[in-house]
């Protein structure tokens, strides 16, 4: 059984549990459930539900772009942009570990005919600008049209600054490329990096930022950009089956969200510094932890062999986590300091037993 199996069949076996495994794990709160109860509703598929409407135009305002569409997904997010950039027997450029490649199921290519150049990243999580000028394909009919640049930030948690980005954009720009931003957790990156998320939206033509991870609604993405490509999106969307009827309730819940729980998000941050804090006096190397922090995310790797022991450990414990070989361990609104020395001490106490 490997760890995520093991945290999930613990579930409804111990007491109270504290979920580690993603930010995606929030539950509303009481005032966030009062304003999607109580919002206003149309039909969205017919462009009239002003809830949605007002989430829209909120997030084009922040990311500095024309338009957004509201989407039940940052994986349909995504998927919408690159059929909305690209056609069939076109590319799209990107890291080999960014989501729209490694985690979404390949969905361009399945569903839109449209290939990938997979890039190695940096320890950052950031690509190599010459790298994607090389990458380019010539005018050549034995090749695929190289259409999209797909940038992400963060990446496991790693905030890319702005500078390298821009630089990322820039060598796409003088290819004739489109440049879309995964920005599931663009505002962990804007505070990490103390910028605002319209600066970095701005490297991008497109960009989609998720409502239910750090933010802590109980759905949907929104993916913004120019006026024309949003309409195409939104065709997309239709085409996926995202086309939805009365979402101002859940539009309400990311509204809610942005007024509520961006300004939060630096604590998240520094609950993450201080468990990566705590587990500095592990034995670190080759054959001992390896513990790495970046954002609102913990990276535990075991000594080799103990992986599953550990699974059991936290599992008893009544600790979700996920992640193999490595644990990740994802700080969010639900988590408080005293579950933050719980996860500390538990892990301390399973090393003691490996001494």
């Amino acid at each position: 059984m490997n760890l995520y199996s093991a945290m999930t069949a613990s579930r409804g076996q111990t007491g109270a549990e504290l979920d580690f495994r993603s930010d995606t794990v929030t539950r509303p709160c009481s005032g966030m459930r009062a304003a999607m109860a109580g919002a206003a509703v149309g039909d969205d598929v017919f462009g009239d539900d002003p809830t949605a409407l007002k989430l829209e135009a909120e997030m084009a305002r922040l990311l500095g772009k024309q338009a957004a569409v509201f989407l039940p997904s940052g994986s349909q997010a995504n998927l919408c942009a690159a059929l909305s950039h690209c056609g069939r027997g076109e590319e799209i450029i990107v890291g080999r570990g960014y989501r729209l490649y490694a985690d979404e199921a390949k969905g361009a290519s399945v569903l839109g005919g449209i290939g990938f150049e997979a890039l190695p990243i940096d320890e950052g999580g950031a690509l190599d600008p010459e790298a994607i000028e090389a990458a380019v394909q010539p005018d050549d009919p034995h090749q695929a049209i190289s259409r999209l640049l797909a940038l992400e930030n963060t990446v496991s948690g790693r905030a890319i600054p702005l500078p390298r980005l821009q630089d990322c954009a820039r060598a796409a720009s003088r290819h004739g490329l489109s440049v879309h931003l995964d920005g599931a957790r663009l505002f962990n990156a804007a505070a990490a990096l103390g910028c605002s998320v319209g600066d970095l939206a701005a490297v991008a033509d497109s960009v989609t930022v998720c409502l239910s991870k750090g933010l802590g609604a109980p759905m949907g993405s929104v993916l913004a950009g120019d006026a024309r490509t949003m309409a195409r999106a939104r065709r997309n969307r239709k085409l996926l089956g995202g086309g939805m009827r009365q979402i101002g309730i859940v539009a309400a819940a990311g509204l809610y969200a942005l007024a509520h729980n961006v300004d939060r998000l630096p604590d998240d941050h520094r609950k993450a510094e201080r468990l990566a804090h705590m587990l500095a006096v592990l034995p670190q190397g080759t054959c001992g932890w390896k513990v790495s922090q970046a954002t609102n995310m913990v990276f535990v790797t075991p000594p080799s062999g103990q992986h599953a022991r550990l699974a059991a450990h936290l599992a008893e414990r009544g600790i979700l986590a996920g992640g193999s070989p490595s644990l990740r361990l994802v700080m969010h609104k639900d988590i408080d300091e005293a579950a933050v020395s719980t996860l500390g001490q538990a892990l301390l106490d399973f090393a003691q037993t490996l001494a």
